[in-house]
């Protein structure tokens, strides 16, 4: 696979800069694609993955809008770009591999460049994990990703990460609780 863009499109698995750290992602709309990062990862369905979009309009396909109140919308919304990755209802429609064992699905919007025009060039998220094993620490360059994980992937971008210290806060999006620091 050639590119960033065709191998997310061809259900490849693309390791990529976040804001602090390297993710694993791929495509949201392919199962297979989806069942295969959390293989590559050693990670269980059930724990549920993050979307990452470049807008807040690709979001929309995934959550279900109509579930943030007016009053909460600006909130909502004025979290982002960056380091915020909220838990927001999910579309019922979506693949139950997203979402895991939850009723909401967790989704950030982020200013890094690669992952922005990536997912403007498909105009849909990227699925978002950290490039690790589970319970390993994340690589913070792509030259940090294990070569026996490395080996799995189908794509690296090799760009550089917003460089913030720490991974997203993951809050719940209308109460403001926060579920990770």
């Amino acid at each position: 696979m050639a590119t960033a863009l065709e191998t997310f499109q061809e259900g490849g698995v693309l390791a990529y800069p976040t804001e602090s750290v390297f993710g694993l992602g791929c495509n949201p709309d392919n199962d297979e694609a989806i069942e295969k990062l959390l293989s590559i990862k050693s990670r269980s369905a059930d724990k549920g993955l993050i979307l990452l979009a470049g807008n807040y309009s690709q979001l929309l396909p995934y959550i279900d809008d109509s579930k943030i109140p007016q009053d909460k919308r600006y909130a909502v919304l004025s979290r982002w770009p960056d380091g915020i990755t909220q838990l927001v209802a999910k579309n019922a429609n979506i693949s139950a591999l997203l979402t895991g064992r939850f009723d909401t699905i967790a989704v950030r919007v982020t200013s890094q460049p690669d992952v922005v025009a990536l997912c403007l060039a498909t105009n849909k998220p990227i699925v978002s994990t950290s490039a690790n094993l589970s319970g390993q620490p994340p690589a913070k360059t792509w030259q940090d990703i294990p070569s026996d994980l490395a080996d799995k992937i189908d794509f690296i971008i090799k760009g550089k990460t917003l460089g913030f210290e720490q991974p997203s806060t993951i809050i719940d999006a209308l109460s403001g609780d926060i579920i990770r620091s």
